[in-house]
């Protein structure tokens, strides 16, 4: 066994052997983190860098011939523009490229001819001549000025593009969707199959995101939507389609094995993949073997994941999950919930309507049943029946919306606790109320945040760092971008990895004005600038990338940190493979240092500069003692207006004097 190369930065994962096997394609990520695509060479045991330091380059296939090696670079740079504001995201930046591997190397795609071919005519009896035999002897690369030999892959533009591979005379890719936070793509992924000859690609299979190519490169294997099957590797491959069946497989498992095997994995893979080789200066091995004595006594998966969990957390940091598994749970009833509240009106023996949360049904996360137009119902009404079936209070309400959640639901309501005079609504239920209460509870601080400061100050909160914390963000921040000053609240925020996304915006400062011909105030340059002061509220539920925002809040010099000390986890985890199970193992992998190279927050947390709790007594009072505390240090520092100055005066010019 020879190691090629140890890569300094990131993980080698494209690595390719040549037909013949003395050469090794890979990509590296360079110092700056752009990969490069590298070739390791047997005879002299050296690598060599074969595309240029300054451009990305990955995932590189070989040409069966041992011409050419096909690779992928991110060479396209016109970018999206966001809608939010005036800035770009990357998207469908790869395209395929050609290396000519040899100085004296054909172009694999030269310049075609619309001149019609001549054929000589044979003469009778004239032998045809046999093909010239394939070169015999080790395959042979010319490094010298390789970088140059590059082609582009004609016929084709940029795309998402993945998993390249190259078949005697065609290359097969997939290409992949954009990846949005929160929503689908407009397009499915697919597999894809482009004719070197003949300059044209072909559409194989939609909505499959990859392929298994055959060892002889004639045919791939390939999922969509859960049914396998196989396909020639050529243009026509769709008439050859095959879907292999799975009915038959059958697996028998053996639990108290699997539990076995279970447990040394991820041993090893917190041994191997840990941020800190030194595993925090435990003896990872001695722990191994402390734990191993009680998997005798594991008889559920349930027990086991205690099992893992208490092992991992010797090693004293945060996000050490173990998470699923076999364990042989049927499945849920659904109920239908209506985004109500209900009370009990122990005389009538029925249920009244408490509570309708107002919600926005402009957008389907934020969906009220009871608000919807043709399906209104009234604070104070009675339930009388669901579905026709008498509710009364002696069952749970809850009881008479089990199994109803995929179906429409009809309320029998009236304002006194008879059927005289009733009328019937009819709802599409929700499963969760989750995003309605929290709506319930941003508008009342954002309510309450613009009574105690005349509308000064605006309100916004993160709940995590992923895809809802994200589309909060843009659908609060841009419409008060002319209030005086900014509460930011990061209360309870469950992590995720777009904090320094959210710095970046919050952090721009006011350059210029840019005044117009159809517009009285001017706008601010650069877009997307908040001009006031801020200030960030956490508490001890801020976890994760919620317990980074407010330190780089700070760090940023954006304001203030009111609150409790966070959670203090910042060891960034991964899954390095999902266990034999279906169970997850996530393993922290990556931890945070300030900039003087200092591990920062994990096992502390973030410390408030002025500190306050949200004791239960102000709590059950209706009170908010951190936002207020927010709310009151910010008014200080509004001692004037927070605005952009005036219109300047028109220029005038006509009275300039010349030299």
């Amino acid at each position: 066994m020879k190691m090629i190369t140890d890569a300094p930065n990131g993980q080698i994962q494209d690595y390719k052997f040549s037909p013949k096997g003395n050469y090794v394609a890979y990509s590296m990520q360079n110092p700056d983190g752009v990969p490069s695509v590298y070739i390791w060479n047997s005879e002299d045991n050296k690598n060599y860098r074969v595309t240029p330091e300054m451009f990305s380059a990955h995932d590189a296939a070989w040409d069966p011939s041992g011409g050419y090696l096909y690779f992928m670079s991110d060479r396209e740079y016109a970018p999206l523009i966001s809608s939010a504001e005036f800035n770009y995201a990357t998207n469908r930046t790869t395209q395929i490229y050609a290396l000519t591997l040899s100085k004296t190397g054909k172009n694999p795609f030269p310049p075609e001819s619309d001149e019609v071919a001549i054929t000589e005519e044979k003469k009778e009896g004239q032998p045809a001549p046999s093909p010239s035999p394939a070169a015999a002897g080790p395959e042979k690369i010319d490094f010298d000025g390789i970088e140059a030999r590059v082609t582009k892959v004609p016929g084709i533009g940029a795309d998402n593009y993945g998993d390249l591979a190259v078949t005697k005379g065609n290359l097969l890719y997939s290409i992949q969707p954009p990846f949005y936070y929160g929503r689908q793509a407009e397009i499915q992924p697919s597999v894809r199959i482009y004719s070197i000859k003949d300059r044209k690609e072909t559409t194989l299979v939609t909505n499959a995101g990859g392929f298994g190519l055959s060892a002889d490169g004639s045919k791939f294997l390939a999922n969509q939507q859960g049914t396998y099957f196989e396909m020639d590797a050529n243009p026509a491959g769709e008439r050859s389609r095959k879907n292999i069946s799975t009915a038959g497989l059958i697996a028998e498992i053996d639990p108290v094995a699997e539990w076995n095997q279970i447990f040394n994995e991820v041993w090893r893979q917190y041994r191997d993949w840990f941020y800190a080789p030194n595993m925090h200066g435990y003896d990872w091995a001695r722990i191994r073997d402390e734990y191993k004595k009680w998997l005798p006594y594991v008889n559920h998966r349930s027990d086991l994941n205690y099992l893992l969990s208490e092992m991992q957390s010797e090693l004293q940091v945060q996000h050490a999950y173990i998470d699923g598994g076999d364990f042989n749970l049927p499945p849920r009833v659904r109920v239908g919930l209506t985004g109500s509240r209900f009370e009990v009106d122990k005389a009538a023996n029925r249920y009244k309507i408490s509570k309708i949360f107002a919600g926005q049904n402009e957008e389907d996360i934020y969906r009220s049943p009871f608000t919807e137009v043709g399906s209104q119902a009234q604070v104070g009404e009675y339930v009388l029946a669901i579905d026709g079936q008498d509710v009364t209070t002696d069952r749970d309400i809850y009881s008479y919306l089990r199994g109803k959640a995929d179906n429409t639901v009809t309320f029998t309501l009236n304002s006194t606790p008879t059927t005289q005079g009733s009328r019937t609504v009819t709802i599409r239920p929700l499963t969760s109320e989750s995003d309605l209460v929290y709506l319930d509870w941003v508008q009342a601080n954002r309510k309450r945040v613009d009574q105690m400061s005349n509308g000064r100050l605006g309100y916004l909160h993160i709940p995590d760092m992923g895809a809802p914390g994200l589309r909060e963000f843009i659908k609060w921040y841009y419409p008060q971008l002319h209030k005086e000053g900014l509460v930011v609240d990061v209360r309870a925020n469950g992590g995720g990895n777009v904090s320094r996304m959210l710095i970046e915006r919050l952090r721009r400062k006011l350059l210029g004005i840019n005044y117009n011909s159809y517009s009285e105030e001017g706008n601010p340059y650069p877009d997307g600038v908040f001009m006031g002061p801020m200030i960030a509220i956490l508490n001890e539920n801020s976890a994760s990338d919620g317990d980074i925002f407010p330190y780089m809040f700070r760090e940023a010099g954006l304001g203030l940190l009111v609150g409790k000390r966070s959670w203090g986890g910042v060891v960034g985890i991964n899954n390095r493979g999902t266990l034999i199970d279906g169970g997850v193992v996530n393993v922290p992998q990556s931890a945070l240092a300030n900039a003087k190279g200092e591990y920062i927050i994990e096992g502390h947390g973030v410390d408030p500069d002025i500190e306050v709790d949200n004791d239960p007594k102000s709590v059950l009072a209706g009170r908010d003692p951190q936002l207020e505390r927010a709310v009151a240090e910010l008014m200080k520092k509004l001692t004037t207006p927070v605005k952009l100055p005036p219109r300047p005066k028109d220029p005038v010019k006509n009275k300039v004097d010349l030299p």
